[in-house]
């Protein structure tokens, strides 16, 4: 088993473009790390660095206590799982899991023994002598993962393995991984762009943007404490609203105001010493959905933060409403839609509805507005 070093990683291609920058990460042994970001941040060229495939332009990447940089893929001691599984349509899953082995010239009992043993773990013993072609997407996921087991490599690496699957098998797949790596132990580093498999999976997560780490930390600390603007709307399902307001001071309270409506900051973050200097200026205010509350119980307990909405659309989600909200002089800072409220599937509210919401500001985070910083959470 073995941890990984990767210190001050860049990759530049010809032509002045660079897909990642001063790249600083320390991977624990045992640990399943998961990179997350939007499209072309550059998380698959750093797994792809990690696994060999692409050139590092600077930087030192160590595996346990050696210096990979100019180490072949084959001597690395990785196994890396593609998203399109890259079997060989002609061979059985038995000759598919075997066939690194046998280009090891590893024995015969031995690699049976492993094949078997992978198997057993997958549960596809029974699909042993079939060919890809007659298998299912789920079950060819499953292979590929066998194949990189009986390596008994010192990590795993996994490039966006569950995205060509539906997603009832993606749910059932992202728990079968989790206990996966329970039962070899080694380290796991997950690429994704998909971020409740990040959430659900991960010890820790890096969330990546533009080639740049903008944080990395447990997927709880995330989503409670990011540290700007991106993070906080890139972690979350629906993603956190985020209103453009203004902070102002009236006698001893702190509130933030936006068109028509004015909330009260709790004492903790109205005596922030972080917030002072921004009073008077414009800030990004931040709530989660499931921070906005329409029942009786939370108006009367937040009755310092309500505000007059509209109901613009209402989403029945079973155990759950997800209700889209405009209000008076709204500003959405990110993309102009309606802010969301997360609301128990016994409310009321119906679309062209002006309805009452409370929201819980001691949940609410407060960004700079030029440097999308956090200033406090």
């Amino acid at each position: 088993m073995a941890s990984l070093s990767l210190k001050h990683i860049y990759k530049k291609y010809p032509g002045g473009v660079t897909a990642v920058s001063d790249f600083c990460l320390e991977i624990k042994d045992k640990e399943f790390l998961i990179l997350v970001g939007p499209s072309g941040c550059g998380k698959s060229t750093t797994l792809r660095m990690i696994a060999g495939l692409e050139e590092i332009t600077e930087g030192e990447l160590w595996i346990g206590d050696i210096l990979v940089n100019d180490i072949s893929p084959k001597d690395r001691d990785i196994a890396m799982v593609f998203q399109n599984y890259a079997l060989y349509p002609h061979m059985t899953v038995f000759d598919n899991m075997a066939f690194g082995l046998k280009l090891r010239k590893i024995p015969k009992e031995e690699i049976k023994r492993r094949v078997e043993e992978a198997a057993r773990i997958l549960d596809i013993n029974h699909l042993l002598e079939r060919r890809p072609k007659a298998l299912s997407g789920g079950q060819k996921q499953r292979v590929a993962l066998g194949r990189a087991i009986v390596r008994n490599p010192k990590v795993f690496l996994l490039d966006e393995p569950l995205s060509n699957l539906d997603a009832k098998l993606r749910a059932s797949m992202r728990t079968e991984l989790t206990k996966l790596h329970q039962k070899v132990g080694t380290t796991f580093v997950y690429v994704t762009h998909d971020q409740t498999e990040a959430m659900t999976m991960a010890t820790r997560i890096v969330v990546m943007k533009d080639g740049l780490i903008q944080q990395v930390d447990t997927p709880q600390n995330l989503y409670d404490s990011p540290v700007n603007l991106f993070v906080a709307g890139f972690i979350g399902t629906p993603q956190m609203n985020f209103i453009t307001s203004k902070l102002e001071k009236k006698g001893d309270d702190l509130y933030i105001t936006f068109g028509s409506n004015s909330v009260k900051l709790p004492a903790d973050k109205a005596n922030s010493p972080a917030l002072k200097e921004y009073i008077g200026q414009e800030v990004i205010a931040g709530i989660r959905p499931e921070a906005l509350h329409d029942d009786e119980y939370n108006m009367e307990k937040l009755k310092d933060s309500i505000i007059t909405t509209s109901v613009d659309v209402t989403e029945l989600m079973g155990a759950e409403i997800y209700l889209y909200l405009g209000f008076d002089g709204q500003e959405d800072a990110t993309n102009g839609k309606s802010i969301i409220a997360r609301v128990s599937s016994r409310s009321t509210a119906r679309a062209g509805d002006t309805i009452k919401i409370a929201m819980d500001t001691s949940r609410m985070h407060i960004f700079d507005k030029d440097t999308e910083r956090c200033i406090i959470h």
